[in-house]
């Protein structure tokens, strides 16, 4: 799914004359509040779907796979998501029931 189907989801979910410009600043505010977040090193938990925090990852030497070339890889900071119990049990629901 893209950004504008989730926008236009929203538009149909919440109410259709709220201009679907409005729900895209929402949508960015939020993303950017998160990002944000990770960029000052705190996690952000949204309850019932899962929490997203940032873990450094230590320099280090690393292989071009194509060249076989060996480089150094500059410390960096990557992003972990941990998902909810809700949100496993909801998207393993159909395995459950066939």
């Amino acid at each position: 799914m893209v950004r504008s189907e989730i926008i236009s989801k929203l538009s149909k979910r919440i109410h259709q004359n709220l201009k679907k410009q409005y729900l895209d600043k929402i949508f960015q505010i939020t993303i950017d509040t998160i990002i944000q977040g990770i960029k000052n090193g705190k996690s952000t938990e949204l309850r019932g779907f899962g929490r997203f925090s940032s873990k450094e990852l230590k320099e280090k030497i690393a292989i071009n796979p194509r060249t076989g070339d060996r480089f150094k890889s500059p410390q960096k900071k990557s992003i972990s998501f941990k998902m909810s119990m809700e949100l496993k049990k909801r998207i393993n629901e159909d395995r459950i029931k066939n």
